[in-house]
């Protein structure tokens, strides 16, 4: 067996018999999803604020996803499986009618799944750990992955605030300091006069890892076939049903063709 172990990366079979033993995170399970977030309530800054309680409408120019906080949890009735949640937190961008001008905003959207992540035992340390992680004195839970990319503004629409009686969006009450430096100015959190709503198409994948040490003769992309739950059926999110999942932007093409690496093995 011996023998068969070459260094270096691994090419396909028909080309490189060997293989390589490595360490590396084990997928244990993983969803994609393909959100589409129905009226967002979009927090604008000051000068924002300023233009959209005079503005008739505003029609949606960009949405980039700044941050994704993600934190994983064990569900104690169900050994092996864990909650991902998921924070998203994006910069809006939309022109005002009439006049053209633009209006920018944050907008924070709460995700959950469910994924199967193990039980793991064993402790792991290195030349790097340090001694505080010792005294946890427990196993660590699995590592949650999130891969997405910047979601696409389906509709950014103006509203006046619900009647008196009608209850209320939750206040956001926590959003980091550095992303509130990206907007060089205050965020109106408060209740405002009019509000801003954004629609957002948002794919994403979610994955639960943990270390593992393997054998690896043959290596192909991985994309996860189970969907998470969620849906709606609002038209524009009708509309961002029919993209399809942008696979190429999670798994860019491989460059190096067949082979081509040990040819001057052979």
């Amino acid at each position: 067996m011996a023998d068969n172990v070459l260094p270096g990366p691994v090419a396909n079979s028909n080309c490189n018999p060997g293989c390589v033993n490595i360490h590396t995170s084990k997928i244990l399970d993983a969803c994609r999803d393909k959100d589409c977030i129905d009226d967002l309530r979009v927090y604008p800054t000051a000068s924002s604020q300023t233009v959209i309680d005079t503005a008739f409408s505003v029609r949606p120019e960009s949405a980039e996803l700044i941050y994704a906080d993600v934190n994983v949890d064990a569900i104690n009735f169900n050994r092996g499986y864990y909650t991902v949640d998921v924070t998203y937190f994006y910069l809006i961008t939309g022109e005002t009618f009439p006049g053209g001008v633009p209006v920018r905003g944050l907008a924070v959207f709460d995700k959950r799944v469910i994924l199967y992540g193990s039980e793991g035992g064993v402790k792991t340390f290195t030349s790097l750990s340090q001694l505080s992680e010792a005294a946890a004195g427990a196993a660590p839970d699995p590592v949650a992955v999130v891969e997405a990319v910047d979601p696409i503004a389906l509709n950014l629409r103006i509203a006046d605030p619900p009647a008196p009686g009608t209850p209320d969006e939750p206040a956001l009450t926590s959003v980091p300091s550095e992303i509130l430096a990206i907007f060089g100015e205050d965020l109106i959190f408060s209740q405002t006069v009019r509000r801003l709503y954004v629609t957002l198409g948002q794919f994403s994948i979610i994955r639960l890892e943990r270390d593992y040490q393997f054998t690896v003769c043959n290596a192909e992309n991985f994309m996860p076939e189970k969907e998470c739950i969620g849906n709606s059926d609002d038209d524009p999110c009708t509309l961002f049903s029919r993209v399809r999942f942008p696979v190429e932007e999670f798994y860019p093409p491989d460059t190096i063709p067949c082979c081509e690496c040990y040819r001057d093995l052979v």
